[in-house]
């Protein structure tokens, strides 16, 4: 997961300090970021268009998708929102 260190253009893929990891874009944008422990994903997790925008927040344990995970469109209106135990689906809600 946390092979490739740079973009061609020199721009770091990602950034680890304190058990929180942030990918960025090509751009330099934030991509994502949230806790990062035992080599996976862990929490509360954010992820962001290359717009900057905010996109989808979700939460993951051990690695997995694992609670309420929302998406928003670019309209910044909620696209879906679903709930997830271990990684598997349970609910799904969309708008």
């Amino acid at each position: 997961m946390l092979e490739k260190k740079k973009y061609a253009n020199g721009q770091e893929v990602y950034t680890y300090d304190e058990n929180k990891l942030t990918y960025y874009y090509k751009n330099g944008k934030i991509k994502s970021e949230g806790p990062f422990e035992n080599n996976q994903m862990e929490g509360k997790w954010i992820f962001y268009r290359e717009s900057a925008q905010l996109w989808q927040i979700g939460n993951f344990k051990n690695g997995k998708k694992h609670g309420t995970w929302i998406r928003l469109n670019k309209d910044n209106q909620q696209e879906y929102n679903e709930e997830f135990m271990a990684g598997k689906l349970i609910k799904a809600k969309y708008e």
